[in-house]
């Protein structure tokens, strides 16, 4: 009998074998289940941050946009000055040379 204890039954140990599997397989569920829930959780929360109120991205991308055209502005009326300058400039020493 002490053979065939030593040996095992096959039958026995693939069941072993199995019920440790199901148990890895249950504790792989619940993480893969926690993090699920976890996602969904924060979807929930980043639709909610996305709702009718612009989102801090927006409202800098808003910003961006006006800044470009107050600049595009500003720019322009610079190079009107400085195109004032230059004839002022011109005409000053125009009228020097008479």
């Amino acid at each position: 009998m002490s053979s065939e204890s030593d040996n095992g039954r096959p039958e026995i140990a693939a069941f072993q074998e199995l019920s440790q599997l199901v148990h890895h397989l249950e504790d792989e569920l619940g993480t893969f289940r926690r993090r699920a829930m976890a996602a969904e959780a924060r979807v929930k929360e980043l639709e909610a941050l996305s709702g009718d109120e612009p989102t801090d991205v927006v409202a800098l991308a808003r910003e961006n946009a006006d800044l470009k055209k107050r600049l595009a502005v500003a720019t322009d009326r610079t190079r009107q000055l400085l195109e004032r300058v230059r004839f002022v400039r011109q005409q000053g020493a125009k009228g020097g040379e008479k």
